[in-house]
């Protein structure tokens, strides 16, 4: 069994024990592992079936399960690329964020931030998403391409609204980009990996033992990351806009106007440094399906009244 599925299905954690886990996994170090390295620690779970992450006597084991956690994907068992490993998401999407939020006069400052920031999440969500099913990679690069450019569009609906209609209230000013953020991020994962749900991912007994295809298990993990994408970027967007709005107020504002860029930036990236785990830990890595609730032809074909699914990052 692919030792990182092997994890994910053997160690069923608690929010909080997933959101440590993350801590660990999101660690910075993991960007600049080399292959040979990753490689090593492999072959160590491969030999090892029955090590456990608790085994707190073999460093080795601990520091083996990290790097191949958060650089091998679950399914397919090959590396993930560096920039769209778990660890690259926050350094990549926190600028992006907080430009995609500054207040402009005009429309073209904000295509790039948008377009970079859709291009980034739509590549992130497709590389990290299930992998069981079977893909040609023009279709993935068809459909990426569709997904970046109706993202951007919606992502910059908001800012042509403000600027065509002159909405000067506080309220439509602020709160719309944000709600519009949250909403398109999690439109995103459901088109970015729309071809779960339609063409079925890999549901396992609790040995990693394939039972077959589910489309209800495919539309099940991409719910749940759309959701947890939209806790992620619906936070991380609304805070510091709360925090903007109150500093705006205060004296300090007013002699150095020019601080509120920095706390801005700031506070984007502290919430999202605290969402990305949380966001993360909401569901499991690997989800659990009643099995009755599956395709009958699934049914038919085990007995067990559980099975496994990867939900992806």
């Amino acid at each position: 069994m692919e030792p990182n599925v092997r994890f994910w299905i053997t160690e069923r954690q608690s929010f909080v024990q997933r959101f440590l886990q993350w801590m660990e996994l999101l660690d910075p170090t993991n960007l600049v592992l080399s292959i040979e390295k990753i490689e090593k620690s492999r072959q160590l779970l491969l030999t090892n079936q029955d090590a456990s992450r608790h085994d707190v006597e073999d460093q080795r084991i601990q520091e083996a399960w990290k790097r191949s956690l958060s650089t091998v994907h679950p399914d397919s068992s090959k590396l993930i690329p560096v920039p769209f490993r778990p660890a690259a998401f926050l350094p990549f999407t926190a600028p992006m964020v907080f430009l995609s939020l500054l207040s402009v006069k005009n429309l073209k400052s904000m295509i790039l931030p948008q377009v970079s920031f859709y291009t980034y999440t739509t590549a992130f969500n497709i590389i990290n998403g299930n992998a069981s099913y079977n893909r040609q990679p023009y279709e993935s690069i068809l459909l990426g391409t569709g997904v970046i450019a109706s993202s951007t569009f919606f992502g910059l609906l908001p800012r042509f609204l403000q600027l065509r209609f002159s909405l000067n209230n506080i309220l439509t000013r602020k709160a719309l980009p944000v709600v519009f953020l949250t909403q398109v991020s999690a439109v995103n994962v459901i088109a970015s990996r729309s071809f779960e749900p339609s063409r079925g991912i890999e549901v396992m007994d609790k040995e990693g033992n394939v039972i077959g295809y589910s489309r209800k298990a495919g539309t099940k993990a991409v719910k749940d990351t759309a959701t947890s994408r939209a806790v992620l970027f619906g936070t991380s967007a609304f805070i510091p806009e709360v925090f903007s709005y109150f500093f705006k107020r205060t004296q300090f504002f007013q002699q150095y106007p020019w601080s509120l860029w920095t706390l801005k930036l700031s506070c984007t990236i502290l919430v999202m440094g605290l969402m990305v785990p949380v966001s993360f830990s909401i569901f499991p890595q690997t989800g659990q399906i009643q099995c009755s609730m599956l395709e009958k032809e699934i049914q038919s074909a085990t007995q067990e009244p559980e099975l496994f699914y990867n939900r992806g990052v």
